[in-house]
């Protein structure tokens, strides 16, 4: 009996208690939206229930994880979060040890909203705090302080919630070395299962590029310097790295985002979602009454941009995306998808990095410079991960 194909789900709930001021993710405040919020939620359903005929998804495939985003997902009712993942079980095989995360923002969670998550079959929270410092939390635009967030990670644990992610900011305005260090000394102590901690980046057209610039921000060097702390205080707790800006308890590294990274196929749905399906990518409308509209009278997902992916173009992504996993790229799953060497297609550029200090072999026998190894591969060294994207440039 061959296995069954992985497949992946995202579904994006748009609505927050307020939108985050360095924040540029397609999301809109509830309480500005509440006219939109039941519409949106029944064309939501009504775009899962379509998809199947638009989409050839056999029997052959399982899904392996789905990943309720937003937005802050955990603002909603938690009945349209019990009915996503109703409908979803109707139409398709879910494996029985998927991976099903819900996000989450502190202040928004509560002892019934856990209680029906788990019943609903949610395995995983990931929860956005940021910081701990309140200074930051209110530089950030945050509605929550450190003090929910506990309250919050505390209620979940106690609902039987056993695999928990924190998201965090670093290199935020003003920040030093040793706010950095408090946050994540605080963190640790709870035990989390997975860590996410990425470097502030300031988008055009967001409030917090009116009352910031990159001058506010913390040096290039300590950004640096932020970013090689994180990774020791971390190691030190028992969290390894397993990809650029995530680190996981063995176990318990994300599988929905890893298939990201390893181009597992999946289906977005939802405002503005993107999906990856027999190397085609599309993406939904992004505009609200357009998306409502096409689902609720065309009945079919809400497309606006497709394009099938060339050789060329799985083979850049197969690259740069498998890179940003610590444990790197295998030449003979190159070859599986490919048929043919990674040398033989960037045989220069890997040379040239791996003479740079940026790539490093990996393997049996890593002073190899062929593939007929199958252990054979190459990752991002110690000084790659700090220029990565500088690396991931030679292969696009």
């Amino acid at each position: 009996m061959n296995p069954k194909k992985p497949l992946e789900i995202y579904v994006h709930i748009p609505f927050c208690a307020r939108k985050c001021l360095y924040c540029d993710f397609l999301s809109f405040p509830l309480a500005a939206t509440q006219q939109l919020y039941q519409r949106y939620m029944s064309a939501l359903l009504g775009e899962i229930r379509y998809a199947p005929r638009m989409v050839n998804i056999t029997s052959e495939y399982e899904i392996t994880s789905v990943f309720i985003g937003g937005g802050t997902p955990s603002i909603v009712d938690e009945v349209y979060i019990n009915k996503i993942l109703c409908e979803l079980r109707s139409l398709y095989v879910v494996a029985a040890d998927a991976e099903i995360t819900l996000e989450a923002n502190p202040g928004t969670l509560s002892a019934n909203k856990l209680k029906a998550y788990r019943e609903a079959g949610i395995n995983r929270l990931s929860i956005g705090l940021q910081s701990a410092d309140p200074e930051e939390l209110k530089r950030l635009g945050r509605i929550h302080t450190y003090e929910e967030f506990l309250k919050n990670y505390t209620l979940a644990r106690r609902t039987g919630f056993t695999n928990i992610s924190v998201d965090l900011m670093t290199a935020l305005p003003g920040q030093t070395m040793e706010d950095l260090e408090k946050t994540l000394d605080q963190v640790v102590s709870l035990q989390p299962e997975h860590i996410s901690a990425y470097s502030l980046i300031i988008e055009e057209n967001t409030p917090y590029a009116l009352l910031y610039s990159e001058a506010d921000l913390p040096s290039e060097e300590l950004d640096r310097e932020m970013y090689a702390a994180t990774g020791r205080i971390l190691a030190e707790a028992g969290y390894h790295r397993y990809e650029i800006s995530n680190y996981a308890r063995k176990g318990y590294e994300s599988r929905h985002n890893s298939g990201y990274w390893r181009r597992v196929p999946y289906l977005g749905f939802g405002l503005g979602a993107s999906s990856l399906f027999e190397e085609t990518r599309w993406k939904n409308e992004a505009g609200m009454e357009s998306y409502i509209s096409q689902i609720t009278q065309e009945h079919q997902p809400a497309r606006y941009e497709k394009e099938q992916l060339t050789q060329k173009q799985q083979i850049e992504e197969f690259m740069f995306l498998g890179l940003r996993m610590t444990e790197g790229i295998r030449y003979c799953e190159f070859k599986r998808v490919f048929g043919k060497e990674p040398e033989a297609v960037y045989g220069q550029q890997i040379h040239r990095l791996i003479g740079d200090g940026l790539l490093e072999r990996t393997g049996e026998n890593r002073d190899r410079t062929t593939e007929k190894d199958d252990t054979a591969g190459i990752r991002l060294t110690a000084r790659g991960l700090d220029l990565s994207n500088y690396v991931f440039s030679f292969f696009i």
